[in-house]
């Protein structure tokens, strides 16, 4: 499995930013794929946004036009740019891989960071 390391989460106002970022390391993987889930006590874990190795990606509706997900693949990092943050958006977010090592499927996840909105 591939390691995952989250940062970047606090607490901020509504209406503020913040940029999560995950490090992705794994000897012999090949990551195909890396995302982004948030979990909100009591709630079901879902996906925010993904991001392929070329460079396509995809969004929850509910976060269009506020999210950015990009990569950084010479640091072998991923980033969430969350801007016009609601409370609604308070949630453990999660930094998630997949990918193969020697052709064998494989997917990781980071141990969480939470993002609090709150004035």
């Amino acid at each position: 499995q591939v390691q995952l390391v989250e940062s970047g989460g606090g607490l901020v106002q509504p209406g503020g930013s913040l940029r999560l970022s995950c490090v992705a390391s794994g000897r012999n993987f090949v990551i195909s794929a890396m995302g982004w889930y948030r979990q909100a006590p009591e709630k079901e874990r879902e996906l925010v946004a993904t991001i392929t190795s070329g460079g396509s990606t995809n969004y929850a509706e509910s976060v269009k036009g506020r999210f950015t997900i990009s990569r950084d693949n010479a640091k072998n990092t991923v980033y969430l740019q969350m801007n016009s943050l609601k409370r609604e958006d308070t949630a453990v977010y999660y930094c998630t891989a997949n990918g193969y090592t020697w052709g064998r499927y494989h997917e990781g996840w980071g141990q969480g960071t939470l993002v609090t909105v709150s004035s």
